[in-house]
């Protein structure tokens, strides 16, 4: 039997998991390797216990890109930017990055202002205004030359419109590197990259796709390779959008790998979800450094249109993920007015909590679990054997400084990282018009369980789905996702003017984009605004659809989004082509005999009968996570796998 396999790299552990062609699931955990993730790739796949021939397909989620923007350590680029247009990723789009906080500041750019080179053109409204001159194209090549870039991006005012500049400076920048460095040194172009008006946000993803195209190009390559040594197939990588590329093709579009681990989380949701016939589901996963939040809707990941990462604008589409820093590792600790905080730091995979026995001593959520004994395994997943003692120690010098009890400090901690992820939850859930009390909570990864009746009740919730394979569910999800190729095409025309062959053509244009592959499913979305708007709302586009049609749904999408439609001209922005393939099926752990297999992990009576219904408080331990089932909530061990919480009254 041949196998998908789902790798997922997290801040604690890297997660696999196997899909069998008929359709049967094997999860692994493993510590996370920071050094080198492959390493930990490779350890999570040879835990699966299945022979390399017969695996036939690897889907990885990274975290390089994320990693590199949050740590700074990305290629030495030179950008090439219009004159008198230079300091666009200084002065962003002038917002504050607190607006009360007036010492606040944004994250600095990505390419330092010394390494921007004015390139003398212009194209205007009427065409090209200032042509561009071979000597200038002399003067700019020279002058990067001399920087020494790892990589040049070009970012010219109009470009997504006239790209002919662009593309000439390109042409004589590769050919005139190329001779200087017998490697040679890439140029990424925004026309490229992201052909769509807005300057700041094409000329940052420009920015931010050249930062991260060599080092991702680098692991990509090390992994492949260390992959093919053991008889295992070229990686396919998930991006933000929730799709698959080939390494190859993935190592140049690093822009679109930067939220690709969460991305897959949120499509295994979208699986158990369909499965359960789920309407609106708002998910969290949470894991030992983050926890991310995401929407499901009728079965599919909610996906937008872009968005910042580790402070860097990014507008490229990606599933809709808001990541904050409260998981397991989080360290809590006293500010100096006496006040306890949780987070932003964290103990990782190394020394993590004190209850790891690795090497840390100060306390954190998984230790306050513990304390409280909502935890109370011996080992978890991983093979992390825990020390209570020494969990009972951190919060207890802790409690000291706060002249508190320590499972009044314990409950504390918890119930400040609780209302972190539920500022999140309202957040992805309320400003998009979807109301969080009509929804159902997944909660996945380590943590995801433990803290699910908590945010439940925070959002007014009454239904929990915990999916089987909770633990691991981003590996899941990562193993099923289609692949998946998106082109967008520059429109920007009002939305009367556009007849059913106006939007056809500029579908075909979009088509065109996605790389030349052809993939079974195409689907089609506009970005549309109201004139003078400052915003888009994504909205579907049906063949056959002309621009009043497609102003119609904008109007109703944007009623219920926002609670007001306006009697103002519609305008679409850019549309975008979606061609993608199938997703691998799963049986949702069901066994031959029609049982669950998690049943094992289910509480039993005295009788040793299988309990099927469990009332709070109880913690249940599953193979990857610990459910805990709080007061005045009632669980159910479901046929597929996992379990079914409705809360009372």
């Amino acid at each position: 039997m041949t196998w998908a396999v789902g790798v997922d790299v997290g801040g604690t552990f890297t997660d696999a998991v196997a899909i069998g062609a008929d359709g049967r699931c094997l999860a692994a955990k493993v510590p996370t390797t920071p050094h080198d993730q492959s390493a930990g790739v490779l350890a999570a796949i040879e835990a699966l216990g299945i022979r390399a021939e017969g695996i036939d397909r690897v889907a990885h989620g990274t975290t390089v890109v994320t990693n590199l923007l949050l740590e700074r350590s990305g290629a030495r680029v030179v950008l090439c930017a219009t004159a008198g247009a230079t300091d666009l990723l200084r002065l962003r789009r002038q917002d504050r990055a607190a607006l009360y906080d007036l010492a606040a500041d944004h994250a600095p750019p990505l390419v330092a202002a010394d390494a921007v080179v004015g390139v003398t053109e212009r194209v205007g409204a009427r065409g090209v205004a200032t042509p561009l001159a071979d000597d200038v194209v002399a003067a700019v090549v020279a002058s990067v030359r001399g920087q020494h870039p790892e990589i040049v991006a070009v970012a010219l005012l109009f470009a997504h419109e006239a790209p002919a500049h662009e593309q000439r400076l390109a042409a004589a920048l590769r050919a005139a590197l190329r001779a200087a460095l017998p490697a040679g040194v890439d140029v990424v172009c925004s026309h490229e990259v992201l052909p769509e008006i807005r300057e700041f946000e094409r000329t940052a993803t420009t920015a931010a796709e050249a930062y991260a195209r060599p080092r991702v190009a680098r692991y990509l390559a090390a992994l492949e390779a260390r992959l093919a040594a053991r008889g295992l197939p070229a990686p396919l990588v998930v991006t933000s959008s929730g799709g698959m590329l080939p390494a190859g093709v993935a190592a140049r579009h690093a822009a679109a790998l930067a939220l690709s681990g969460p991305a897959g989380g949120v499509v295994g949701a979208a699986a158990v979800c369909r499965a359960a016939r789920v309407p609106l589901a708002l998910t969290v996963d949470i894991g030992g450094t983050s926890a991310d939040v995401g929407v499901v809707v009728d079965g599919a990941p909610l996906v937008e249109a872009g968005g910042d990462v580790a402070g860097v604008p990014i507008a490229l589409p990606r599933v809709l993920v808001e990541t904050v820093s409260a998981g397991g590792g989080s360290i809590a600790w006293a500010d100096d007015g006496g006040a306890l905080r949780v987070g932003p730091r964290s103990a990782g995979a190394r020394p993590g909590p004190a209850c790891y026995g690795l090497g840390g001593t100060e306390p954190t959520v998984t230790d306050a679990h513990v304390v409280l004994g909502t935890v109370q395994a011996r080992s978890l997943a991983g093979g992390v054997a825990l020390d209570a003692a020494r969990a009972h120690e951190a919060v207890g010098r802790l409690a000291a400084v706060l002249g508190a009890e320590p499972t009044r400090v314990a409950r504390a901690i918890i119930a400040s990282a609780d209302a972190a992820m539920a500022r999140a939850l309202r957040r992805v859930s309320v400003e998009r018009g979807l109301d969080p009390r009509t929804a159902t909570l997944v909660p996945f990864g380590g943590g995801g369980p433990l803290h699910a009746c908590g945010l439940a009740e925070h959002l007014g919730m009454h239904e929990i789905l915990v999916p089987p394979f909770a633990g691991v569910l981003s590996a899941l999800g990562l193993a099923m996702a289609p692949e998946r190729r998106d082109g967008l095409a520059s429109v920007l025309a009002g939305a009367e003017g556009l007849d059913a062959a106006a939007v056809g053509a500029a579908c075909a244009a979009a088509d065109t984009a996605t790389d030349g592959v052809h993939l079974p499913d195409v689907a089609f979305t506009a970005r549309v605004r109201y004139a003078g708007q400052g915003h888009e709302v994504e909205t579907p586009v049906a063949p056959g659809d002309d621009g009043p049609a497609i102003a119609a749904r904008f109007a109703a999408s944007h009623r219920t989004r926002f609670g007001f439609a306006l009697e103002r001209p519609v305008e679409l922005v850019s549309l975008r082509a979606t061609r993608s393939g199938a997703a691998h099926a799963i049986a949702l752990s069901r066994t031959g005999d029609g049982a669950s297999a998690w049943d094992d992990a289910a509480p039993r009576d005295d009788g040793g009968t299988l309990a099927r219904t469990v009332r709070g408080p109880v913690s249940v331990a599953l193979p990857d996570a610990t459910l805990h089932v709080a007061l005045g909530w009632t669980a159910t061990a479901l046929g597929i796998g996992g379990w079914h919480l409705t809360r009372e009254g």
